[in-house]
Order: C-alpha cells, then structure tokens, then sequence
C-alpha cells in the first residue's frame, strides 16, 4: 500500500526530468503570481489579468512569425504588446471618463484577434493551440531561468512598493496629497502583471495563464482577512493545485495546463463552500437568525 502511493504521489517526478521541471515551473509561478492575484482582487481588477493574458498574444505572434517557438522573441514580442495595452488602456482611463474595466475590455479584445490573425498567418492549428493553451511538460531549462528570475523580481519589487501600492488601492487622494506619485505604482504594479503573465505564458499558454493568478487569490479570501495571509494562502492553493494538476496530467494522460487551473478551480469552489465566510457559515447563520 505504502509503495503503491508512493508511486502514484512522488515517481513521476523521481523518473522523469520533465516533471521535475514542470512542478518547479509551477512553484515559480505560484510564488510570483498568486501574490498579484490578490492585490488584482484587492483594487477589484480581477479581470485585469484576463484581458492582460490576451493582450500579451500580438506580440508573441510577431516573436513567433520572426523566429518561431523562440522563448527570447516570444517574451520580447509579449512584454512589449502588453505594456503597450496596459499603458494605452491606463492612459485613456485617466485621460477620460471612462472606467478602467471597460478601456481594457476593448484594448485586449482588439489584442485578442489581432494576435490570433497573426498566427493564423504563418501558423496551423496547432501552432495556435500551442500558443492559446501552452504546455508545462515542454518547459526547458531555458524557460525554468525565465521564470525563477520573474518571481524573484517581482517579490523584490512587490517589497519595496507595497506599503504605498496598497496606499494607492485604498485612498488615492491622500496618497496624491503626500506626493506619493500614485500613478507611478499603479504602472509599476500593471509592468509586473504583465511580465507575470507573459512567464506563465510560456507553461501555460494565453488563455490558462491567468487562471494559476487568479484562482488561488479568489479561494484565499474565504479563509482570512488579512492580506499577508491571503498571499500565503494563494500561494500554498497554487502550489498544491500545480503539482495536483501534473498527477493528474501524468497519470489520466490529459493535457497538464486545463488540470492545473482545474484543480485550482476545485479550491476556489472548495473555499466558497466551506471557508470561513462561505456559502454554509452564512447558510447556518442565516437559519439561526430565522430561528
């Protein structure tokens, strides 16, 4: 029985180098992006990095048409796509009256199909699914680098702009009346989601690289209050659902991104059940107030 589960829990990544590569990848990921998830959650930009995952596609198609499945030209092509929708989309919000959400809905529908056109161009289906949907099995040494140097940025930059990052998330004005330069972390903080996005992109795909984000940082708030908590929390439901989501990959022979956002879609359905303010506590206090 004992050697039977270890087997089923532990072999796959004891034999296999592409495992072991895919669960690092997927902790890297996890340490980096849950944290940002709920910041995005926190300032109630929870679909920012939906439209930030498809915003980053125009510029991975060019990297892709130049050079191929080249991970340089990819990141190069998809940071620079991304700044420049969350810079135009930033600037039209603060230049106009027009609410953020909506000024990224339309930049990265427009980003979508562009970079889908792009691909379609040159590319098969293939190539598009590979790029939509990505593949952490595939994830070299190359890749690993990228994203152990994206997560070790960003927890550096998260410490060193927290307090007033937070500051700008909750009051801007007093922020704006101490000279604390708001706009300044808010493009900081929209740079590191991008970056974030465009290193699960290369594991995950387009469409799947926001869901190891965001899914955690919702399933986290069920469980405390506090902020530094929930980025633990986060990040513990990412890294579990990372290494969860590639035994199932491994062992039902099913495509590793899906069961990766899969299983950290099971936490967040998990924690809105039975977390400290989910649905069964507020169904019993509710019946006990009836009563």
């Amino acid at each position: 029985m004992g050697a039977a589960m270890f087997d089923f829990l532990f072999a796959p990544f004891a034999e296999f180098a592409f495992m072991r590569r895919a669960l690092v990848a997927c902790f890297a990921l996890s340490l980096s992006g849950a944290p940002i998830g709920v910041v995005l959650m926190l300032r109630r930009m929870s679909l920012f990095g939906e439209a930030m995952s498809h915003a980053i596609l125009p510029g991975a198609a060019v990297g892709f048409l130049v050079a191929g499945f080249s991970l340089p030209a990819i990141s190069l092509g998809g940071i620079v796509a991304g700044l420049i929708v969350a810079l135009a989309a930033g600037a039209a919000t603060r230049a106009t009256d027009q609410r953020e959400d909506a000024s990224f809905a339309a930049f990265y529908l427009i980003a979508l199909a562009l970079g889908v056109t792009l691909i379609s161009t040159r590319g098969s289906a293939v190539d598009v699914m590979h790029i939509l949907f990505g593949s952490v099995l595939a994830v070299d040494e190359a890749a690993l680098l990228l994203l152990g140097a994206v997560a070790s940025l960003t927890l550096l930059i998260f410490a060193a702009i927290y307090r007033p990052l937070l500051a700008d998330g909750f009051d801007p004005e007093f922020l704006r009346s101490v000279g604390g330069g708001g706009a300044l972390y808010h493009f900081i903080f929209l740079g590191m989601v991008v970056v974030n996005l465009v290193a699960a992109f290369q594991a995950l795909g387009s469409l799947m690289a926001v869901g190891l984000m965001m899914l955690p940082a919702l399933a986290a708030r069920y469980w405390t209050r506090s902020l530094i908590a929930a980025m633990a929390v986060a990040v513990l439901i990412a890294a579990l659902s990372g290494y969860c989501g590639l035994l199932l990959s491994f062992h039902a022979d099913l495509p590793s991104g899906p069961s990766i956002v899969l299983f950290a879609g099971a936490g967040y359905l998990l924690s809105l059940a039975f977390g400290r303010q989910g649905l069964i506590l507020y169904l019993r206090q509710r019946r006990h107030l009836e009563a």
